[in-house]
C-alpha cells in the first residue's frame, strides 16, 4: 500500500478523533448525564424509548420513526422495567431492549442501540465493545474491519480511534462512516454535531 496513502489514513482517523473530542464528546456526555440523573428508571425509559432529548426535542437518529411506533416501544419497556431494572450488564441490557421492542414495526437496530445507551446511562452499564448497525457497518467496512459483527473488540480498531470510550467509538463510526472511505482531504467536520446520536 502507498506509504503516503497510509500516512494520511492515520492522519485523518487523528483529526476526527481531535473534531470529536472538541465538538461532539461534551454534548454527548451532557446528554448521558441527563439520562442518569432522571428521577426514576421509569422516567429515563420513558424519555429514552420516546427518543427525548434534554432540550424536550426529539433525537436526530430517530426523527424519522412514527409517533406510534415510539409510543408502543414505551408501553413494551416500561412493562419490562422491572427486569430492566436489575440487570449488570450493557449487553444483558441491550440483548432484553431487543427482545421486546425490536419486534415493533419501524423498530431497528439503531433504535435498540441508542435507546439501551440511554437506559443504561440511568443504570450506570455502558458498553464494552463497539455495536454495529447500518451506519456504523460502513464506518467499520472502510476501516476494514469485520462488519458482519454483532460488536468489535476495542482492540480491533486503529490506534489512533482507542482513546476513545466504546460509545463514543460507535458514534465516531456512524458519523464518520463517508469521511472514512478515503484518505483523500475531505471536509470531516461536516455535518458532525447532526449526525451523531446526541442531538
Amino acid at each position: 500500500m502507498n506509504n503516503r496513502r497510509v500516512h494520511g489514513g492515520h492522519a485523518k482517523l487523528k483529526a476526527s478523533v481531535r473534531a470529536y473530542l472538541l465538538r461532539i464528546r461534551p454534548r454527548a456526555q451532557a446528554e448521558i448525564d441527563w439520562f442518569a440523573h432522571q428521577p426514576s428508571l421509569d422516567a429515563a425509559i420513558e424519555r429514552a424509548a420516546l427518543a427525548v432529548n434534554s432540550r424536550g426535542k426529539r433525537y436526530s437518529h430517530q426523527r424519522r420513526l412514527k409517533r406510534a411506533a415510539l409510543r408502543q416501544a414505551l408501553h413494551v419497556l416500561l412493562d419490562r422495567s422491572e427486569e430492566i431494572e436489575p440487570t449488570r450488564e450493557f449487553d444483558e441490557l441491550f440483548v432484553l431492549i431487543g427482545a421486546v421492542a425490536k419486534p415493533i414495526p419501524g423498530i431497528g437496530e439503531l433504535y435498540v442501540y441508542d435507546t439501551s445507551l440511554r437506559i443504561g446511562a440511568k443504570l450506570d452499564l455502558f458498553p464494552t465493545g463497539v455495536y454495529l448497525h447500518a451506519g456504523t457497518r460502513l464506518g467499520a467496512r472502510a476501516l476494514e474491519l469485520d462488519d458482519s459483527a454483532t460488536k468489535l473488540k476495542v482492540s480491533a480498531l486503529p490506534k489512533e480511534l482507542r482513546i476513545l470510550e466504546p460509545h463514543e467509538l460507535e458514534d465516531v463510526l456512524c458519523i464518520f462512516k463517508d469521511e472514512s472511505k478515503t484518505a483523500s482531504a475531505m471536509p470531516i467536520m461536516r455535518d458532525i454535531c447532526q449526525a451523531s446520536w446526541c442531538t
